[in-house]
């Protein structure tokens, strides 16, 4: 017996299939007795039967041969444990060796049989005697009828000589199906305790082909965990470098000005310089916790019919002092497309896009948000005229924290974390992306949705 964290007792699997193959042994057995007792009981009042058969045989032949009648039937069942009764022509009582003035017996089952076919036989409680009683009848030749009865007892008392050995024989099943189940439990479970001790080869040491299909999601869930921890991890350095930059350079402006090193002149350009990076601090955050809430499970999102036409229009109008800033013309074009989904997140999505197209392009370059539709559902695409993605680096620019060239992205203010968002809006939303870059010639990223129907 085993324990949960609460305390709870918990069976082992060993303890609950032992119980179980228990539980149907005992349930056999009880089964088995009660059929070996019917079969049993039938067998040994059909045995009964037979064997007044043949003493009513026998009886029978003696009184023809005799010639005799109630008399000679007295002699012949003096002493004996069965009932004789012998009829006349009219089924009245001649003779009984266990009663006097008898009713007739024309209505008993047994002597109608014997009228009309020889013999007859029957089972029941006697009216006479109130016990339940085995018949068998004959018709003799001179037109009277002799019957024989016996009483059940007797058949109680050969079924109580045999219970014993009966009773004998279900412990010893029950022993054995016991001690059986014990072992087969253990040789059961023994190898399923063998595969879980080498988790790191699970699928290599699996006994039961049933049990395979288990083994690879538990193998699978177990690579899983252990790239969800690696990542974690790499995200926690990734975090902690890209926060210890702004806050080094912000400490340090703050105690050159504290000290009094900073001249008059420099004070300015210091305190601008520590709103930079506070700001970049400020979007770096912004930036770690939009993409936690990400991370969490939406139980019930709040979708709705969106235009993604009209999520590219809000995008420029909200983008468009950043595109004068860095010299970069920005449009719309496309035309409207409905779609399921948060708003929210879709903003986000298109403001992500159109930032980074912004930033990594050059002075004079265009920037187009554009929508439709194609054989994957609808799309919300970004193109621009900028510095492109290399081939070496356009599977791992949806990454988090990773950057095509560091020193441009820390120069405009970039945090790495942009792509990962869309990503992750996109994946949220049933989409995916898609990227098109060269080199020195411009990226375009589409990100498809389902459409509404």
């Amino acid at each position: 017996m085993i324990r949960k964290h609460d305390d709870t007792p918990v069976r082992s699997m060993e303890e609950t299939i032992s119980g179980w193959m228990v539980l149907i042994g005992l349930a056999s057995m009880l089964l088995t007795a009660v059929l070996v007792s019917v079969m049993f009981t039938r067998t040994l009042g059909d045995q009964l039967v037979q064997d007044l058969g043949r003493q009513t045989q026998v009886l029978a032949a003696a009184l023809e041969l005799s010639g005799g009648g109630a008399a000679e039937l007295a002699e012949m069942t003096a002493g004996g444990d069965v009932r004789a009764t012998l009829l006349d022509e009219q089924d009245n009582v001649l003779y009984d060796s266990q009663g006097d003035d008898l009713d007739n017996h024309g209505d008993r089952p047994e002597v109608i049989q014997a009228r009309a076919e020889g013999t007859g036989s029957s089972r029941r409680t006697s009216s006479t005697f109130g016990v339940n009683t085995y018949y068998y009848a004959m018709l003799l030749e001179d037109g009277r009828v002799l019957r024989l009865a016996a009483e059940s007892s007797e058949l109680h008392a050969l079924y109580d000589q045999a219970v014993p050995a009966i009773a004998l024989a279900l412990i010893g099943v029950l022993f054995f199906a016991v001690a059986a189940s014990l072992l087969l439990t253990r040789r059961l479970v023994r190898p399923i305790e063998q595969m879980g001790r080498d988790l790191d080869d699970l699928t290599a040491h699996v006994p039961y082909r049933e049990l395979k299909p288990f083994a690879r999601a538990l193998e699978q869930d177990r690579r899983a965990l252990r790239e969800g921890e690696q990542m974690r991890q790499e995200f926690t350095a990734n975090v902690s470098h890209e926060l210890k930059t702004p806050l080094t350079s912000i400490s340090g402006y703050a105690e050159l000005i504290e000290n009094g090193i900073a001249q008059s002149a420099d004070i300015p350009v210091f305190a601008g310089r520590i709103r930079t990076e506070a700001g970049r601090l400020l979007t770096l955050i912004r930036d770690i916790l939009e993409l936690s809430r990400l991370d969490q499970p939406m139980a019930d999102p709040q979708f709705e019919p969106v235009d993604l036409q009209q999520v590219t229009q809000n995008c420029a109008k909200a983008q468009a002092l950043n595109a004068r800033k860095a010299y970069v013309t920005l449009s719309c074009e496309g035309s409207s497309q409905m779609v399921r989904g948060s708003r929210q997140l879709l903003d986000e999505l298109c403001q992500n896009l159109c930032d980074n197209a912004i930033r990594y392009n050059r002075p004079g370059g265009s920037v187009v948000l554009r929508t439709g539709r194609g054989d994957r559902g609808a799309y919300l695409e970004v193109e621009d005229t900028g510095i492109g993605i290399a081939p070496e680096h356009q599977l791992r620019v949806f990454e988090r924290f990773y950057r095509v060239d560091k020193s441009r992205s820390k120069a405009t203010g970039g945090t790495g974390l942009g792509l990962a968002i869309v990503k992750h809006c996109a994946l949220l939303h049933g989409g995916s992306v898609e990227l098109h870059s060269h080199p020195g010639q411009g990226t375009r990223i589409r990100v498809w949705l389902p459409p509404m129907v």
